[in-house]
């Protein structure tokens, strides 16, 4: 008997069948308008544009215009590229302009799909941007998608590492920009370290179309993107904090040997204070429970961790004045490495070696932030249905299953479940074996390099031919994908690799036809095309016979997205194709989900070695684990976003003020304000209000207005006058400080004067917020500690964050005023160089934005490229960080990439 929920799905539809209707109507307008768009000469299409960008600034929306605008795209796209997008596409291209994901199955031409959304949006004349997994694909799709675009006269700009800063404006300024979300992301940093606007490089966050949306928004949206410099020099701290560490006992903590921290009782917090007050290091009126203490009690912390969990010559060792760390597995030294968060600089101080700087984040930023400041955003993929809770909660964005545009005829078999790892992969080097002996191509789908390694060893044995893919230069990596559907290939990837290029049977025709023009420049193209597709279609009718391309899995992920990923490349435009999974109890997923079970019931079915259990039971018993795995998974990404959202709100605050600063031509009001707002404080602090004349700090007042604004005044005469209460006091200070401000603006001159209050606030706020960052970071490496107290940690961080951000903005008025008050009249030869300097200073720490960082701090951005720079030519490189992307344009980690000690790939 059927369930409601199916018997009403067969009455009113799914939800996803009623929104492909909806589109009908729209295709059908478009397809009605194809005829009259053949006629059009070249250079009308071009000003069919012109026609529908006047159309949309007289106030005609672009839902109206979209009929036409992907007619004109379609018609266009034919012409170039020789493609006539399907109705299946032309409907992909809807949902992405409506800011939704299409799940596109592969080979569907997502690339074509997202020309129409991208060319109606720019109609808008506010740029538009189509992110792509890495460089490769990003030039690859502007040079070939650039074609549509410049027949629609539009304009299209690629963003790839190692551009100068106008090449890289003027790819920005492009109706349509192809970039990397890392490209992206560190523009927007660097953008906002500029200090005037005609430096910044992105003009606004209008539209984004995602390639990928699955990669990029939810593998790699936890990893922040994080520009970082030197940082002051510390090492008096350090040694201080160092100097009374041996003075503490055992009651004064706990130490937790197995997750290597420690933690201060109570008793151990009143010594500290008590020490720290001696020291100079923790004024009298704040104790270490307050947020402005948190980089405090994180260096007392990490010099207790010095002491206490960091042993001479067993972590590391003394070698001259340098601490090196040894590796606790292998008992090498690790020259060149340092732990991160102050911990290095601690046991440097704990032995009287010279203290290095520490490196301070600049300025960070994660994609999940990145991505939600547009506008209006969507996104292409295969596979995206499993996580559609995700993409709703988080970006807003609903997923549309768009058919495919012939039906699927691959057969997925059955998961075939092994009892050991050696069982396993001795049948699937039988099954590769079978299926090479009667020329099926096969793609086989490994989790791990060392995998992939193991079963290539066990093909040599066998004396299959085979190609390894991981690694690898994408180019490479492309064409050994494009080549994946030759008659009897054996192809075996890491499962991610590849994407981006489509894996056609019998190969891939462009592919064929570029290597047959590099071999034989002087043959007649057209003769070589009709020879290599004549061949082709010989081809791809023996792999047809043969039964397709054979994808076959040697274990499941923990997410489904992933294995339907590797599934997704076989059975492409209506091709035939099979996929199966070969799986065992010693894998990681059936270890952790009920394989003891499994084996119980193998044990009473009485199995033999070798023979595997297929049963659709065990197929849904492992999709409900996965979707497990996947609900916790989701639910640690969310609990982690909800923390960066306090520093994102901050982050906009900031970078928001700093633009305001940057476009406005007079900065007076301003800083007459933040002047004003610090008498304020000084007046509240020594003269509290409705309190008597005998209870005021009139000297304290005297030196602190001396201190804080420059301003010599007789504030005791004025307290002595009759009647004078506070408000008067404050309404003098202004006067004569502002006064005292008008003086210096004269001598000045009042465009020199505005070009310093300018400078001064973008310094101060900058310094300010680096300080602020860093304490954040120490913040939330403490902050879970607060749910042993039954206290939720993420209120408890929105507090002290919001609390930290006033003392922010408090000590810039402070900083503002007391370093405006300070400038003095000079020559104009030394106003001159004093302005440079400014500018210096903030181009130096704009040039931490373009060097990569160093190892203990993660992702970084792109190192300067040497004139004679050349991609394929590591020997151009320099020396790039290892966290820094690799020069070839991979859009892996230089260590992940060339930067590995050898190539792990190999081809049999």
């Amino acid at each position: 008997m059927l369930g409601l929920g199916t018997m009403a799905k067969k009455v009113f539809g799914t939800p996803n069948d009623r929104k492909i209707k909806s589109t009908r109507p729209i295709v059908e307008k478009i397809n009605a308008l194809e005829a009259d768009y053949e006629k059009f000469s070249d250079d009308e299409l071009k000003s069919k544009t012109e026609e529908l960008r006047k159309r949309h600034g007289d106030g005609e929306s672009l839902e109206a215009l979209l009929p036409e605008a992907f007619a004109n795209c379609r018609e266009a796209a034919k012409r170039a590229l020789g493609l006539r997008a399907f109705d299946v596409q032309l409907m992909g291209g809807i949902f992405l302009h409506q800011g939704n994901i299409s799940e596109m199955k592969t080979g569907e031409g997502k690339t074509l799909v997202a020309t129409f959304p991208a060319y109606l949006n720019a109609l808008t004349g506010r740029g538009v941007h189509i992110v792509t997994v890495n460089d490769y694909l990003a030039r690859r799709d502007a040079e070939w998608m650039g074609k549509v675009y410049g027949a629609l006269g539009m304009t299209t700009g690629v963003v790839v590492p190692f551009q100068d800063d106008a090449e890289k404006k003027a790819a920005y300024q492009a109706d349509i920009t192809y970039a990397t979300n890392n490209e992206l992301g560190f523009d927007y940093l660097r953008d906002n370290m500029k200090s005037e606007l005609k430096d910044m490089a992105q003009r606004g966050h209008y539209f984004a179309i995602v390639d990928e949306v699955d990669s990029i928004l939810i593998d790699e949206a936890r990893t922040p993107l994080i520009i970082s410099g030197p940082s002051q020099d510390r090492s008096d701290l350090y040694t201080a904090i160092d100097g009374f560490i041996p003075e503490i006992t055992d009651e004064h903590f706990t130490l937790d040997e197995k997750s290597r921290n420690v933690t201060f009782t109570d008793e151990g917090n009143e010594f500290i204070e008590a020490r720290l007050r001696e020291e100079g290091l923790l004024p009298e009126d704040q104790s270490l429970y307050d947020p402005e203490s948190t980089t405090l009690v994180h260096h007392v912390t990490q010099a207790l961790k010095a002491h206490k969990l960091f042993s001479r010559d067993k972590d590391y060792i003394v070698r001259g004045d340098e601490v090196v760390l040894i590796d606790e597995f292998t008992g090498r030294m690790m020259p060149g490495r340092r732990l991160s968060d102050g911990l290095h600089q601690a046991i440097e101080a704990k032995e009287g070696a010279s203290i290095q700087p520490e490196n301070v984040t600049l300025a960070s930023v994660t994609f999940q932030n990145y991505f939600r400041l547009y506008e209006k955003l969507s996104g292409m993929t295969g596979t995206a249905a499993t996580e559609a809770e995700e993409f709703a909660e988080i970006y807003g964005l609903g997923v549309v299953q768009v058919p495919t545009n012939e039906p699927i005829a691959r057969k997925d078999e059955h998961d075939q479940i092994y009892r050991t790892a050696k069982e396993k992969f001795d049948a699937i080097a039988e099954e590769i074996k079978a299926a090479h002996e009667k020329n099926q191509p096969v793609l086989v789908g490994t989790t791990s390099i060392e995998k992939s390694e193991f079963l290539s060893s066990l093909l040599k044995k066998e004396g299959v031919p085979h190609n390894v893919l991981n690694a690898r230069h994408h180019e490479q990596e492309a064409k050994i994908v494009a080549d994946a559907g030759k008659l009897g290939a054996v192809t075996i990837a890491t499962n991610m690799a590849g994407r981006g290029t489509d894996i056609q049977l019998g190969g891939n025709v462009e592919m064929k036809v570029m290597e047959a023009l590099d071999e034989t420049p002087d043959a007649d193209p057209e003769d070589l095309r009709a020879q290599i597709e004549a061949e082709h279609a010989d081809e791809k009718k023996q792999v047809l016979e043969a039964g397709g391309l054979y994808v076959l899995a040697t274990e499941r992920h923990e997410s489904r997205r992933i294995d339907n990923q590797l599934r997704g490349r076989s059975g492409r435009q209506g091709d035939p194709g099979r996929s199966s999974f070969f799986l065992s109890l010693e894998d990681d997923l059936m270890r952790i989900f009920g394989s003891e079970r499994l084996e119980k019931m193998l044990s009473t079915l009485g199995m033999k070695e070798g023979e595997a259990i297929v049963h659709p039971w065990v197929n849904k018993s492992l999709e409900k684990a996965q979707a497990k795995v996947e609900a916790r998974n989701f639910d640690i990404r969310k609990q982690l976003l909800k923390f960066d959202d306090v520093m994102n709100d901050q982050r906009k605050a900031i970078f928001g003020q700093r633009r305001e600063i940057m476009e406005a031509e007079d900065l007076s009001e301003i800083v007459q304000d933040m002047r004003h707002q610090v008498i304020d404080d000084l007046v509240d602090t020594h003269m509290p209000p409705k309190s008597y004349a005998d209870q005021w700090d009139i000297e304290g007042l005297t030196a602190a207005v001396r201190e804080k604004l420059g301003l010599d005044v007789d504030v005791a005469g004025w307290a002595d006058e009759e009647g004078v209460d506070d408000e008067q006091v404050r309404e003098r200070l202004y006067s004569a400080s502002d006064a005292f401000m008008a003086q210096k603006a004269a001598q000045f001159g009042p465009e020199n004067m505005r070009q310093i209050e300018k400078s001064i606030l973008l310094q101060s706020i900058d310094g300010k917020w680096r300080e602020h960052l860093l304490r954040l970071e120490h913040l939330r490496s403490v902050i879970g500690f607060r749910g042993y107290a039954q206290r939720d940690p993420l209120n408890e961080f929105k507090t002290e964050a919001f609390q930290l951000f006033e003392t922010l903005l408090n000590s810039l008025r402070v900083e503002v005023a007391e370093k405006l008050s300070r400038i003095r009249p000079l020559t104009p030869e030394e106003q001159e160089q004093m302005i440079a300097e400014m500018k210096a200073q903030q181009e130096a720490m704009q040039k931490a934005a373009d060097q990569p960082p160093l190892p203990e701090t993660g992702a970084g951005g792109g190192a300067a490229a040497t004139p004679a720079f050349d991609e394929n030519d590591p020997s151009t490189w320099g020396n790039p960080g290892r966290n820094a992307p690799c020069p070839c344009g991979s859009g892996k980690k230089f260590k992940h990439c060339h930067g590995r000690l050898a190539d792990p790939a190999r081809t049999a």
